[in-house]
């Protein structure tokens, strides 16, 4: 069994412009660590963790996470307990191959999306493990570590995918075809190596799909953020250096507030350098940050607020 630790260390949450902004309960992985943030600033729960790309908070205030590679697990937090588990790497006609899951979500009591990386597909699959749908996905790259990142059930049926090793963010209709896709530009760039602010790419982590229609995607180690029309037009744009005292590494988690502000991840980006960042999406003043460089260390991708902040996920 997991241990888990309660502690009552401060946690620093920097309020940048309104005090009243940004008081969010979170749960974040970092450093071998899966902790919940109070929004005072305390760290409430944490338990022994490994590094993960997706989580998804349940009704019942357990989580769904990764563990490992391949296993889809839910852990009470409270208990330490896994709960259900279900390992994408021997199941469902998988055994045998290399695959790693980036991607999960849990769409309702018994249904689970997950995205197979290295199978190349979206399954849903009940609790008991049964497949009840699958859509194979359109890979340039194959990889069974870079096939997809986030991916998304949208309530149109469809599924918005990025594909970190394509640079591209594709939206496949349940029929398998692919509706919508625009390819992340490089802006005239060479690529570089790495995973810090010095690298660069066009290794696109999440997406989101706007009321407007627009999509909001980050760019990975193209070190921003952009939104895209339907027609594949950028109109509003975060780069690497365009929050004072902020340089943007690996940009990756995406949430949408209530208030329209936008919460970044800011992966790899090293100490000094904010872990989560809250910006209005009016003005792109930063309004709030979240910066413990020192309890998460310097991979923190995934991260979900706990306080029914979001709207979009």
């Amino acid at each position: 069994m997991m241990s888990i630790r309660f502690c009552f260390a401060a946690l620093l949450l920097t309020a940048v412009a309104n005090p009243a902004v940004g008081q969010h309960r979170l749960v974040v992985e970092g450093a071998g660590e899966l902790a919940i943030v109070t929004g005072d600033g305390g760290i409430e729960t944490e338990m022994p963790w490994g590094g993960i790309h997706d989580i998804c908070a349940l009704p019942n205030g357990n989580f769904m996470v990764l563990e490992g590679k391949s296993k889809v697990v839910e852990v009470d937090p409270r208990s330490g307990k896994i709960v259900w588990s279900y390992d994408s790497a021997t199941s469902n006609g998988n055994a045998g191959k290399r695959v790693e899951v980036h991607a999960i979500q849990a769409l309702d009591s018994d249904r689970v999306m997950i995205a197979e990386s290295g199978a190349a597909r979206i399954i849903e699959i009940d609790r008991q493990g049964k497949l009840l749908f699958e859509l194979p996905l359109k890979v340039e790259h194959p990889s069974a570590h870079t096939d997809t990142r986030r991916a998304r059930k949208l309530p149109s049926g469809n599924y918005l995918v990025c594909h970190e090793g394509d640079g591209a963010v594709r939206e496949y209709a349940p029929s398998g075809s692919i509706v919508w896709e625009y390819r992340v530009p490089l802006f005239g760039k060479e690529p570089r190596p790495g995973h810090g602010p010095e690298a660069f790419g066009n290794k696109c982590f999440a997406a989101l799909r706007l009321a407007s229609g627009n999509t909001l995607i980050t760019t990975g180690n193209g070190h921003g953020v952009i939104e895209v029309t339907p027609a594949g037009e950028i109109v509003w744009q975060i780069g690497q250096h365009d929050l004072p005292n902020i340089t943007l590494a690996w940009t990756t988690t995406l949430e949408v507030l209530p208030n329209g502000h936008y919460l970044i991840g800011n992966c790899h980006a090293g100490p000094g350098q904010p872990l989560i960042i809250e910006v209005d999406s009016k003005t792109k003043q930063v309004v709030w940050t979240l910066d413990r460089f020192d309890t998460f260390g310097n991979a923190v991708s995934t991260w979900q607020t706990l306080d029914g902040g979001d709207v979009l996920r």
